[in-house]
């Protein structure tokens, strides 16, 4: 999950609710719950908005970690029954749905990777723990929400969460590389023979396309494990993890479609295909 909106601006879930983008995947997902656990999700992607904010673009590296820091207190402080303004929307949600202190706090850790140092090609331990904690917590966060029974929802929260950063890393191998990072991992480009290159030397390199092939193998299989879940759930809990799985298996299927070969266009998914997935697990 992402975030875009400035806790200068939006300094309370409330206000931060507001700013999803309407075309998103998320928005469209979240509209289909009911309003309390719509109002929860928000409160959920708010405060993980705000946090990723201050990873991205909160100044230097001394100012982000001492606002990170404030983060994982204001969370201890929630919990311990003394919610500061800024979490004041969490509250309902973590007594109605039992939300858990560690996947919040692992929130916070996931964008600390990302605040202090570019991520350039880490071994798959590392990258698998960044994927739990920037997509995986915020889906045991949701699959609460949502009313999936603990132990498929947990199971859930893994698969589909990897499934999605993922297609991330792959979508974004340029963008990634433009800003100095590269989600690739090492082990994978060291059997191209690239051994610590720089970001740009490895989306360049003719042979990336073997790389980005295994990710996608690696994609693709937590994609199934997602779908094998959800087909064990009941329809009425799992249509937002449904559309996400969907509509992000989309932007999974262009990039294989498009290739590895510069030039890479940066791909989109058809407006009629994500209609379709809208209409097949929105409504259905």
């Amino acid at each position: 999950m992402s975030a875009t909106a400035s806790p200068a601006v939006a300094t309370t879930p409330t206000e931060a609710a507001a700013l999803p983008a309407k075309s998103s995947s998320f928005y469209t997902a979240m509209r289909l719950l009911p309003p309390e656990r719509r109002a929860a999700m928000y409160a959920v992607y708010a405060f993980c908005r705000a946090v990723d904010d201050v990873a991205d673009d909160g100044g230097p590296a001394p100012v982000r970690a001492a606002e990170l820091d404030r983060w994982r207190v204001d969370i201890d402080e929630l919990y311990a029954g003394r919610p500061a303004a800024r979490v004041q929307d969490l509250v309902v949600p973590i007594q109605r749905y039992g939300l858990l202190r560690a996947d919040f706090q692992a929130v916070i850790d996931g964008m600390a990777m990302d605040a202090f140092e570019d991520i350039i090609a880490p071994d798959e331990a590392t990258l698998d723990l960044y994927c739990d904690r920037v997509a995986s917590a915020v889906g045991r966060l949701s699959v609460r929400i949502f009313g999936v029974s603990e132990a498929e929802g947990i199971a859930l929260a893994h698969h589909e969460g990897r499934a999605l950063q993922l297609t991330n890393i792959l979508r974004d191998i340029d963008e990634d590389a433009a800003r100095n990072r590269l989600y690739l991992p090492r082990e994978k480009l060291a059997g191209i023979g690239l051994h610590a290159p720089t970001p740009q030397q490895a989306v360049d390199h003719p042979r990336i396309g073997e790389v980005c092939a295994k990710v996608a193998a690696e994609a693709e299989a937590h994609y199934r494990e997602t779908w094998a879940i959800i087909a064990r759930c009941p329809r009425k809990v799992t249509k937002a993890p449904r559309l996400m799985a969907a509509a992000y298996r989309l932007y999974l299927d262009a990039v294989l479609a498009r290739g590895w070969n510069k030039p890479r266009v940066r791909v989109k998914p058809g407006k009629l295909a994500l209609l379709g997935v809208a209409l097949r697990h929105g409504i259905l």
